[in-house]
């Protein structure tokens, strides 16, 4: 909200590849896309796999009609309405997402198979205590992973998504911040359902021995808390609330990758002269192939984490550093430092070290093994450092000095123009024009604006 939200207004930048694709060209944004694109496709598979093993749990249906059936719901909605099923629909499941939760909780605290959860906090009762132990040697891994959190979705187009739409600048900031205080009251409840989960005597249940999580299903513990520890129509509340939850995030990864493709691939570099009507069917034929692709990707593995972990690490990883640097880091007040050369770099550079660093979720094997290299307590080969912040920074650090080298090459003379590759004298011309239009045509929108009220005082003679 403070930092990110002014500078993408203030341009008038329709995605979030359009300050790329202005200052970078066609080629190289069209590249910088597709991590984007693919982070928008694995939001969708998380979200389908979330509803369908709630569903396949709960109302004994099968996995596979339970993804379609959502897949199929999702994706006639949001072609009917576009944004504005987003968000109206939005609010409406964020209702229901909150109220279905807390209804749900005290049911399963009162179970009579589950003990107080302040009992078993700390101490060993049917299961380990839930809150557990933050050692020293493990801190690098919980900066890494707080950093990814924090900063990975800043990467999505879903969130320039709301920013651009909001009615000004001072709105878009005050969802930010309205959004990270409500995101924090909806994550009490999903703690409260693991610690009682964690605090039950499953041989006392119809699920019997031995605990979810020792069974590995400690992915479902939510359905299988709503089946087990309430009364069956509460169960079906517990569904409707994360019904509404893959609802309302599945519509908006598919608007985002639409919005991308088309406005920035489709339009700006296949169909200039595309015509409204085929941009609208270009956006739908995008809703339905990001769709399809997320919902055939939910067969392949049936984990929420496993697809949220690799979006969010590939938008932290490869996009921030791109986003950052063709944002905020300039040398005047309208010359961008980052260019073409820095950005393939840093690019090429984020893939190659994040594809050596390995990932356990997906089986890759690690090729560079960071200090603190070792078994986690499930006795799989983890990196306890913080490298995925280490493979943003590099990235970060090799966009800008290989644009600085590049330019004081090129702008000094040291390389004939004709191998500048990238054109960096004519991209930076081009991004200082557009950038004074775009500010005088604020200038005379706030004057028109100001004019309007003015003339609105003078016209309204009411007491």
């Amino acid at each position: 909200g403070f930092f990110f939200a002014k500078p993408m207004r203030e341009n008038k930048y329709v995605t979030m590849m359009d300050p790329f694709q202005i200052k970078y060209g066609n080629v190289l944004s069209s590249l910088l896309i597709f991590p984007a694109l693919i982070a928008d496709v694995l939001w969708v598979a998380r979200t389908l796999v979330s509803l369908g093993g709630t569903m396949s749990v709960i109302l004994d249906l099968p996995y596979v009609y339970s993804i379609c059936i959502s897949s199929v719901v999702a994706i006639i909605y949001t072609l009917l309405g576009g944004l504005y099923s987003v968000a109206y629909t939005d609010v409406i499941q964020l209702i229901l997402i909150f109220l279905s939760l807390w209804i749900c909780v005290p049911f399963m605290m009162t179970n009579p198979n589950s003990m107080d959860i302040t009992l078993t906090a700390f101490n060993e009762t049917f299961q380990a205590p839930w809150v557990g132990k933050l050692e020293l040697r493990d801190a690098g891994k919980w900066i890494d992973d707080f950093m990814v959190l924090a900063l990975g979705g800043l990467a999505y187009q879903a969130f320039y998504q709301r920013i651009l739409s909001a009615s000004s600048y001072t709105q878009a900031q005050v969802t930010c911040f309205a959004s990270s205080a409500f995101c924090l009251v909806l994550g009490i409840p999903s703690v409260l359902v693991g610690a009682v989960a964690a605090s039950t005597d499953w041989n006392l249940t119809s699920y019997g021995s031995p605990t979810p999580y020792e069974r590995g299903q400690a992915g479902s513990i939510l359905p299988i808390a709503l089946q087990y520890l309430t009364p069956s129509y509460v169960s079906i509340i517990g569904i409707g609330a994360v019904a509404a939850a893959v609802m309302s995030s599945m519509d908006s990864a598919l608007l985002s990758s639409a919005s991308m493709f088309s406005s920035n691939i489709y339009k700006n570099i296949i169909r200039n002269q595309a015509s409204d009507r085929e941009m609208q069917w270009v956006i739908r034929t995008s809703v339905v192939v990001c769709g399809l692709a997320g919902t055939a990707l939910t067969f392949l593995d049936n984990s929420v984490l496993v697809f949220w972990l690799v979006g969010v690490d590939m938008s932290y990883t490869i996009m921030f550093p791109q986003l950052v640097c063709v944002l905020f880091f300039k040398v005047g007040v309208d010359e961008w430092v980052s260019n073409g050369y820095g950005a393939s770099v840093g690019y090429v550079l984020a893939l190659v070290l994040r594809i050596l660093s390995g990932e356990p979720l997906i089986n890759l094997p690690p090729v560079i093994h960071f200090p603190g290299f070792r078994k986690d307590a499930e006795g799989v080969m983890t990196q306890f450092f913080p490298f995925r912040t280490t493979i943003m920074l590099t990235s970060l650090c090799s966009i800008l000095i290989t644009s600085c080298v590049t330019s004081v090459i090129f702008n000094k003379g040291l390389l004939s123009e004709r191998r500048d590759v990238f054109q960096i004298k004519r991209s930076q011309a081009k991004v200082t024009a557009l950038t004074k239009l775009k500010k005088e045509e604020s200038k005379k929108d706030y004057v028109k604006a100001k004019e309007a009220v003015v003339n609105k005082q003078l016209l309204d003679t009411s007491c």
